[in-house]
């Protein structure tokens, strides 16, 4: 024991902690070998041993075999920097401007800063901005996956949040390998199917539909559209289905559709998986004769600005962006506070509105 009492082991303990916290020993830096503590110190071997274990146990080290101990990157992440990480597809997108505005409010009143990067929906890049964030030191991310459909090919950075103790929430969508993890989204089979029974029960017959390919969002509204044809008993056609993925978004819609209306196929309606997929759907049709909602009716997604101030105004379902992003950020505090799942009140799937306009209309039945 030292002069008051304390265990050797303890000096040695609070030493070193105090090397790592100050700045002196930084993460990734290899600490001294046992016999240079025990040099250094004037201790035995089982002293400097017991004061590494105390330390890898809080996390301030890790034993490497073969190679020694070294101050533990996870203490890029043990001091608290108020940073959160937000991590969108599309910056330009219209719903990006509001969900951000409800993510912001909600942290700039509780005292943190966001850091935004965007992917362009890639998954190349999205593993990049990790890899950045977790470099930077943040508290926190927010994450709208990127191509949510397919399989994530960097499980191991989501891995790594975990192992530093960084809580993580997806939005508007969810990496189908996890599940479990906390995520907030839109019922959006539910939405879909909403829309295309609205057109049913207007007296349409030959419905087409347009949805992505690569996100859980095209994935889940054509199963919607799916089960309002089936439950109507009309069959389900996959000649009438235009799928595209994220690289061909501004161009295929638009061009399959209208190649559908050039070669004469019956079509009275069009479901589509947005509303910017929907106003390219409308032009193609205008460009070929065609009325909105006079000949084809047309429904969208996510209830945009773009959409209200079309002519006809475009039927749609609600897409509460401002909120979505408060949710975010409420379910993201809620973990950084370990405030257990069951105690939550924040739900984790936002019921879908049909907002009715004009771009449907009655065919009679």
């Amino acid at each position: 024991m030292d002069e008051s009492g304390r265990n050797k082991y303890s000096v040695l303990t609070e030493y070193l902690r105090n090397e790592i916290l100050s700045g002196s020993i930084k993460p990734g830096d290899r600490i001294w070998s046992e016999n240079k503590l025990v040099e250094m110190f004037g201790v035995s071997r089982h002293t400097v041993r017991r004061a590494l274990e105390i330390l890898e146990r809080d996390g301030y080290v890790e034993a490497i075999h073969g190679k020694g101990t070294f101050c533990s990157d996870r203490l890029i992440h043990m001091k608290k920097t108020k940073n959160i990480g937000v991590i969108t597809t599309y910056i330009s997108d219209y719903i990006f401007p509001r969900l951000i505005q409800g993510m912001d409010r909600v942290f700039s009143e509780n005292g943190y800063t966001i850091i935004l990067k965007n992917t362009g929906n890639s998954r190349k890049k999205e593993a990049e901005a990790l890899d950045v964030l977790l470099a930077k030191g943040i508290d926190g991310v927010i994450i709208e996956p990127s191509k949510s459909q397919l399989l994530c090919r960097h499980t191991d950075l989501y891995q790594r949040m975990e192992q530093s103790g960084i809580p993580y929430i997806f939005i508007q969508g969810c990496y189908e390998q996890m599940p479990d993890k906390p995520h907030i989204v839109m019922d959006d089979c539910q939405g879909a199917y909403m829309v295309t029974h609205y057109l049913i029960e207007l007296g349409h017959r030959h419905i087409a539909g347009v949805f992505k390919a690569d996100d859980i969002q095209g994935k889940e509204r054509h199963k919607g559209y799916v089960k309002a044809l089936q439950e109507a008993g009309f069959p389900y056609n996959p000649d009438m289905v235009v799928w595209f993925h994220t690289e061909d978004r501004k161009k295929k819609p638009a061009v399959m559709i209208g190649k559908m209306a050039e070669q004469g196929v019956e079509l009275d309606g069009v479901v589509c998986y947005n509303d910017q997929i929907a106003i390219q759907v409308m032009d193609a049709l205008s460009e070929l004769g065609m009325k909105v909602p006079e000949d084809v009716s047309v429904t969208g997604y996510d209830n945009s600005l773009i959409g209200q101030e079309r002519g006809v105004g475009l039927t749609t379902i609600a897409h509460p962006q401002e909120k979505l992003g408060e949710m975010a950020a409420q379910l993201l505090l809620e973990k950084l506070k370990n405030v257990p799942e069951e105690n939550s009140r924040i739900p984790r799937l936002i019921a879908p509105e049909l907002i009715i306009r004009g771009s449907c209309i009655s065919r009679g039945k």
